[in-house]
């Protein structure tokens, strides 16, 4: 079965899960404990063997889940993730070549940007959506706020180095639709297929919002 591709991905929920996956056998249990959470969009980054198996398995067997390739740096690794069932791209940076064959693969797709030339550079060709990374490296809250003002037609995913004590704060901002991070999967969780703990972290993920935490 094939989820639907989503109109925009920031709008899926106010986290996405950033998954990688060692073992291609745990992504289904994974997947289900993550969309019983809230967690719909789940990006299983290409950093491992297993990753196009993992996507290849939630996009068939997980009703729900709305799976996602991310760390796309290749035309090749965006031919592999549509192969895969994949739903949407994501990569930590962009070039013309990416881009141009993330947005013919004809998934919705959020390329990385750190810099306001960057931002601006995709604004001119077209992409409105983005992931700013590495969120908390690059300048956090307050260099996004301080975009928020001159880019209005921006809006982006933070991630990397976002937990469930700072994701509030980017979610308050006008110009961020969700934010990305891995809190909800820790590893020891994992490694024991702790399943029921990461449909709770997941839960509390997905209750987050402007102005809440969650421990």
């Amino acid at each position: 079965m094939s989820s639907p591709l989503p109109s925009s991905v920031l709008d899926l929920a106010p986290v996405v899960p950033v998954v990688v996956v060692e073992d291609a056998a745990d992504a289904v249990p994974l997947a289900r404990a993550l969309v019983a959470g809230g967690l719909p969009a789940i990006e299983v980054t290409l950093r491992t063997p297993a990753a196009p198996d993992a996507i290849r398995a939630v996009a068939g067997e997980v009703p729900g889940a709305v799976v996602g390739a991310g760390t796309v740096i290749t035309p090749g690794q965006v031919a592999e993730a549509v192969d895969a069932g994949a739903r949407f791209l994501v990569s930590p940076g962009w070039t013309d070549t990416l881009l141009e064959a993330m947005r013919a693969s004809g998934l919705p797709f959020l390329p990385g940007v750190s810099t306001t030339s960057e931002v601006v550079a995709l604004l001119e060709r077209g992409v409105r959506e983005m992931k700013f990374f590495p969120a908390q490296a690059a300048g956090g809250t307050a260099y996004l706020k301080s975009l928020a003002g001159p880019l209005p037609q921006a809006r982006f995913c933070p991630t990397g180095g976002i937990g469930p004590d700072s994701a509030p704060d980017y979610l308050a901002l006008p110009n961020v639709g969700c934010v990305g991070g891995s809190w909800m999967l820790p590893a020891d969780a994992v490694a024991a297929r702790d399943w029921d703990r990461v449909e709770r972290l997941a839960r509390a993920a997905a209750g987050l919002s402007a102005g809440a935490r969650c421990r």
